[in-house]
């Protein structure tokens, strides 16, 4: 391979005359004056360090020479920049200047045209995923209706009061309606009595209008509170053991544990499914369960707001939850209904373990909407879509009992509630038909059955104090308080 000195030193007459070659050489030394030593020009791919480095000639094998003319206030002069070259076949590839006045030049970059989005906080972005990708709307406070007594929780109702001292007495059944109270915008899915003897006067609503209002139901019926935070209609509602907080479930995916006298939420957890039944522990009431439109049921802890067990069956959706005596077992009822039917329709679990106790518990191909348990006796009943009510007994292998049922009222696919009374004697059930049934629980006989509402009665609570007193709702937002 030749040197760069020997191709120098050839002769003149195979090296092209180079016309103003020591002009343009100078010009080049004089020009680099103004060329930072060291500094990389790489916006344009050029390298220029140092003024002492030797200028290649035209015939340097590896490089060529080209010119950029850059006009300025001092007037025209020339830069020789050194690039590589690869030689082919035929011809020579030259790479292109990104300076705008050389000979040859490379398009520019072009400015980014990507939409700058703005920033999400971390805890927000957690919230949307957990909410299906829609962030939470601030929660309204629930609101004390005017006209209301503002000690709901202090004052005992005259209409309760004479009968807090008493104890035991039969069971008595209402006769005609007291009070009807166009509640709620929406189908009314459950009313319920304050559990608790001196607050039983409070009544409980929970409609599809996305709203649970507490009622002055054994008094004036009015309304004495409005908790409307859910976006969502609120399919359940339950009282606290202790009558302050309410615990409400929703369509939203939301459960929210609210107090009673400030309005405000205590607790709100988000399942990431439909809720459509709730059930509150007997012997912890910081527990509580949870179900709906998914093969699992929760357990929530009010004071960490975190799930604590998870009891996963093969269904699609959890129709109701009952806790048996002492609170260490529970029966779930589900949607499945098939030819193995008998092992997913109900189910008895066991709650510290999360195992399955029973799943062959009902046999019958019938979906169960609601689950009643009786206040003094080893049974519980389930209401059935087959137009009757089973009994079945709360201890294992929880047998159902083949010789008694409670017919004579329809479901018709509604989801129909039943509860016992007080002393559990009587049996209390709607009916899609609108009707009002009750039945004695030793016999199963009907004992009265009159017309209650226009259309179909979902829900009926019996009241825990007042002889006779009971409360229904329906369809069309309606609630009926009868004595």
């Amino acid at each position: 391979m030749t040197s760069l000195v020997a191709y120098e030193d050839s002769d003149p007459e195979d090296d092209p005359p180079n016309e103003g070659g020591t002009d343009q050489m100078n010009a080049y030394k004089s020009d680099s004056v103004a060329v930072q030593s060291g500094v990389e020009q790489k916006q344009f791919g050029l390298s220029l360090r140092g003024q002492n480095r030797p200028i290649p000639s035209s015939h340097d094998r590896g490089f060529e020479v080209v010119q950029c003319s850059d006009m300025t206030a001092s007037g025209h002069f020339s830069e020789f920049i050194s690039l590589p070259w690869t030689q082919s076949s035929t011809d020579f590839q030259r790479p292109a200047l990104s300076r705008p006045d050389c000979a040859i030049s490379m398009k520019r970059p072009q400015p980014s045209t990507a939409v700058v989005k703005p920033y999400i906080p971390k805890r927000q972005r957690r919230t949307q995923l957990e909410g299906d990708g829609v962030p939470e709307a601030p929660q309204p406070v629930a609101t004390l209706d005017q006209g209301a007594n503002s000690k709901l929780l202090t004052e005992v109702s005259d209409s309760v009061r004479p009968y807090l001292e008493r104890r035991g007495g039969g069971a008595e059944l209402p006769r005609r309606v007291r009070l009807r109270i166009q509640a709620h915008q929406g189908p009314v899915n459950a009313v319920q009595w304050c559990p608790v003897p001196h607050l039983s006067h409070l009544l409980l609503s929970a409609s599809m209008d996305g709203t649970a209002k507490v009622w002055d139901g054994a008094g004036s019926g009015r309304c004495l509170r409005t908790c409307s935070s859910h976006s969502g209609a609120v399919r359940d509602a339950r009282w606290s053991q202790c009558g302050r907080r309410l615990l409400t479930g929703s369509f939203d995916h939301k459960v929210r544990l609210s107090d009673v006298e400030t309005g405000q939420e205590v607790v709100g957890v988000n399942n990431q499914f439909k809720v459509t039944c709730l059930a509150l522990q007997p012997s912890d009431p910081h527990v509580f369960l949870c179900g709906g439109f998914s093969p699992e049921v929760k357990a929530w802890d009010t004071r960490t707001c975190k799930v604590v067990r998870v009891y996963q069956a093969a269904i699609q959706q959890t129709l109701g939850i009952l806790f048996l005596a002492g609170g260490k077992e529970f029966v779930t009822s589900s949607d499945s209904v098939s030819r193995d039917s008998a092992e997913r329709t109900l189910i008895a679990w066991d709650f510290q373990t999360s195992a399955k106790v029973s799943n062959q518990i009902f046999h019958e191909r019938y979906t169960c909407p609601s689950l009643a348990l009786h206040p003094q006796e080893d049974s519980f009943v389930a209401q059935t879509n087959g137009n009757y009510i089973a009994l079945f007994s709360t201890e294992r292998p929880y047998k159902m009992n083949k010789k008694k049922r409670y017919e004579g009222h329809k479901v018709e696919g509604y989801a129909v509630a039943c509860e016992f009374s007080a002393d559990g004697a009587v049996l209390a059930s709607g009916s899609s038909g609108g009707s009002l049934h009750f039945y004695e629980h030793q016999s199963a006989r009907a004992l009265r059955t009159f017309p209650a509402h226009q259309q179909a009665c979902v829900g009926v609570s019996l009241h825990p104090v007042l002889p006779a007193v009971a409360a229904t709702c329906d369809w069309s937002g309606e609630i009926g308080v009868w004595h």
